[in-house]
């Protein structure tokens, strides 16, 4: 029997990684390491927010475009933060998280046939986006130098083509751990300016930045305001990852196309869970200041067992995610060794392959998330710590 053409069409994106390894940790009962998702809930306030929200009957269709009240919440912190202004009117679309904002982005503002540059690795969602609007994904790898991920500018000017249309940008880059400097995204925006790209920005790890360093948008940089749709969320903001409140900030004509998308996706959604983030995003850095620091203290804990124990982890500016090299306690395989921590460590993890165009790219890569309690990081920690003790026993045998 020959294989249903749309089934063949959409094969690749039959599940996700992290669906598979969650599934994993259900199974086994390991401490999952793998989805980036916190295990404690954000601000009391927040939750109260939500709660009276729901109780005062904001419970129906919002505005396409989102709430007003978030809007405006929105544009006050892109000013305050970074001098970026925008209109709440015209230039904020509120979405059913970043993946929405990123999937209704590229489907509005690149053609069918047309290419999207994107770091690699990349969140897996993005080649989903990609090819889900005819596009054609174009990739520009990032590599360790030092401990650190970076790109070549030459390998990413070389890269663009005629057909090029936009350029997808993640920072703080999951899975990498990098935040990019001024200086890369100076290269970064000089060569959208030269080619006329538009510039697709994934920030929603822009408050998880750690040991002084800036996150940086695109956007503040000379000449990029006019091309760049910068995209953030509340959900790691403020540990709500299910809520899915995100949101777009751009050209208003850039917003209109995309606002055009989003109506035929999830129209809006949200209610009360929109109204709760307009009332705490003005004060964000109250719970951001304890949020970084905790963080801060799981990344180290995790990053100084595992070394000492033999692992070589690379260096995490933000985000939730800790990357190190399967071969430090030797594996060739990061799929393997994830499916061996599972069983024999109880401690789940993503191969790091799953975020690059080919697997084998990046085989040798293994993602661990942090965004966990004190106790839960401590005795992952401890477990993996034993598992490469018990390789390196096996290896010298």
């Amino acid at each position: 029997m020959s294989e249903d053409p749309l089934v063949g069409k959409f094969a690749p994106f039959r599940s996700t990684i992290f669906a598979e390894m969650t599934a994993i940790a259900h199974r086994t009962g390991a401490i999952n390491l793998g989805q980036g998702f916190p295990d404690s809930d954000g601000p009391p306030e927040l939750l109260a927010a939500a709660a009276e929200a729901v109780l005062s009957g904001h419970n129906q269709y919002p505005p396409l475009p989102g709430v007003p009240a978030l809007r405006t919440a929105i544009a006050e912190q892109r000013a305050a933060d970074y001098g970026t202004p925008y209109d709440p009117g015209t230039e904020i679309l509120v979405t059913a998280g970043a993946t929405e904002a990123i999937a209704a982005a590229i489907a509005a503002l690149v053609p069918a046939g047309d290419e999207v540059l994107v770091f690699e690795p990349y969140y897996d969602s993005y080649g989903a986006a990609i090819a889900l609007a005819g596009a054609v994904r174009r990739t520009v790898r990032l590599r360790p130098a030092g401990d650190r991920f970076t790109f070549d500018p030459g390998e990413l000017a070389a890269a663009v083509t005629p057909r090029t249309r936009a350029f997808l940008v993640n920072t703080p880059h999951n899975p990498t751990g990098t935040v990019l400097s001024a200086a890369e995204l100076a290269v970064i925006a000089e060569i959208c300016e030269r080619h006329d790209l538009i510039a697709i920005t994934d920030e929603v790890y822009e408050h998880l930045v750690f040991d002084g360093v800036r996150h940086i948008p695109l956007a503040s940089l000379p000449g990029m305001a006019a091309r760049t749709l910068t995209i953030s969320s509340a959900g790691k903001t403020f540990n709500a990852t299910g809520w899915k409140v995100g949101w777009i900030c751009g050209p208003a004509s850039m917003v209109a196309a995309v606002r055009t998308v989003k109506q035929y996706l999830t129209f809006a959604g949200g209610t009360p869970f929109q109204h709760a983030v307009a009332a705490v995003l003005p004060d964000r850095h109250r719970w951001l200041d304890g949020l970084r620091t905790g963080l801060t203290a799981a990344r180290d804990t995790l990053r100084d067992t595992l070394t000492s124990a033999g692992w070589r982890c690379f260096a995490c500016q933000g985000t939730y995610f800790l990357q190190v090299d399967a071969r430090s306690v030797g594996y060739g395989d990061g799929t393997a060794l994830c499916h061996d921590l599972a069983t024999r460590a109880g401690v789940v993890a993503i191969p790091s392959g799953a975020f690059y165009a080919d697997p084998a790219s990046g085989r040798e890569l293994v993602r661990f998330a942090f965004c966990k309690s004190p106790a839960v990081i401590a005795t992952a920690a401890g477990r993996l710590a034993g598992f490469a003790a018990g390789t390196h026993r096996e290896g010298a045998a």
